[in-house]
């Protein structure tokens, strides 16, 4: 025996098979037995007491060999996990490899490879049966381009994020909130990018949360929306789009505390995400006390706004432009409409009806109580100076206000 054997567990449910396995052990000089156990608790157990150099564990055995890999490899780290298994499937390789498996073994191997494998685990050197060695690398290299893939997919989507807040490409167009007789009351802040590549907003904020960027883009849209509010006429409030996550960092409050608060309006949209609504409260409690107001905007899209409607107390809820298209002759949406409306009464809550196309809608939803509405009827989104009387396609009617 050599003066530093390496000292091995056994780990096999079947008795012939480890009986085997022990013999072949014992038969090497090169090697020591730790123990030899039938289960993957018992390996486990073995591992953290004597921590083997190397533990030889069976597939198949009782309680999974994929669990026993990682309870071996929690309780000693330093043990090598050569798994040995009569199957050769490249689901069983990969389960096992990903669990922290050094190496794999086919039963049915040469003493030669069986002892050889155990002394290059030893080593911290991997080793896979020929048996599985073609079906293992093609999928490890299918998995490695892919990962390759999607990595320098990503670099490549923050690289043009980074483009995006360096060289200036976000730019800001504002579109009127009227009085459904015409008269700008309010501006939606609306982020345009320049490019290239060439597609819209939503495309740009989406990347920018891929890559970890959106923070930084919502700031920077924000910060860009706000140096036009001295440029607005007092009476007219300016509104901004931002995400929940956003909404609550320090960044978004210092960029309101440098302004002027009581002119603003936050909007949260229908579709944002928000797992916690009493950390989005506190951010909010701390905006309003700058004078910020609260949009839900969206609302009618989906369950999804009654829910903000209910828990965040807007000040406006901008009903959706799917509930605006076709209202003058759809009752369903009349009805939807009429609740959400009288709904925002009872809560001292503005109603904004968003996406105003034709005159029609404009009649129905002056019908139903709203007062207030946005969309091509009245203007396009624009760069300033912004209208203060605005009509049908966004023609000027009036600019001298």
């Amino acid at each position: 025996m050599s003066a530093n054997p390496i000292r091995v567990l056994i780990a096999e449910a079947d008795d012939v098979a480890r009986d085997e396995l022990v013999s072949l052990v014992r038969s090497q000089p090169s090697l020591e037995l730790a123990d030899a156990v039938g289960d993957a608790a018992q390996a486990i157990m073995v591992s953290m007491r004597e921590k083997p150099a190397v533990a030889v564990l069976a597939v198949r055995i009782p309680g999974g060999g994929a669990s026993a890999a990682r309870g071996i490899k929690r309780c000693s780290p330093n043990t090598r996990v050569l798994a040995l298994s009569a199957h050769d499937d490249r689901e069983t390789v990969m389960q096992m490899l990903e669990a922290g498996a050094d190496g794999y073994l086919v039963k049915g191997s040469s003493i030669e490879t069986i002892v050889t494998s155990i002394e290059r685990a030893a080593r911290g050197q991997g080793s896979l049966s020929v048996e599985v060695t073609g079906s293992v690398i093609e999928e490890l290299a299918g998995l490695l381009h892919a990962r390759r893939r999607d990595e320098e997919r990503s670099q490549r989507r923050e690289e043009r994020i980074r483009r995006a807040l360096d060289d200036d490409l976000l730019h800001t167009v504002y579109q009127p909130i009227c009085t459904l007789a015409g008269s700008t009351i309010g501006a939606e802040a609306l982020a345009r990018f320049r490019g290239p590549p060439s597609r819209g907003p939503m495309r740009w904020f989406a990347e920018a949360d891929e890559v970890g960027l959106l923070h930084e883009l919502e700031l920077a849209a924000v910060h860009a929306a706000l140096a036009a509010l001295p440029a607005l006429p007092d009476h007219v409030f300016l509104s901004v789009n931002v995400s929940p996550a956003t909404l609550a960092t320090q960044g978004f409050l210092g960029l309101i505390a440098a302004s002027d608060g009581a002119r603003v309006v936050v909007e949260i949209t229908e579709h944002a995400r928000i797992d916690d609504y009493e950390r989005l409260r506190e951010a909010l409690g701390a905006l309003r006390a700058l004078g910020v107001r609260v949009a839900i905007d969206d609302a009618g899209a989906g369950f999804a706004s009654l829910r903000h409607i209910l828990r965040l107390e807007p000040e406006f809820i901008k009903l959706d432009r799917t509930l605006i298209d076709g209202i003058e002759s759809d009752r369903s949406r009349q009805a939807l409409a009429a609740g959400l409306i009288s709904f925002a009464e009872k809560i001292d809550a503005t109603i904004v009806a968003e996406g105003i196309e034709r005159p029609a809608e404009v009649e129905a939803l002056a019908d139903l109580g709203v007062r207030y509405g946005q969309g091509y009827f009245f203007a396009r989104p624009a760069p300033l100076p912004l209208p203060l009387l605005v009509g049908a396609s966004g023609a000027d009617t009036d600019t001298s206000a």
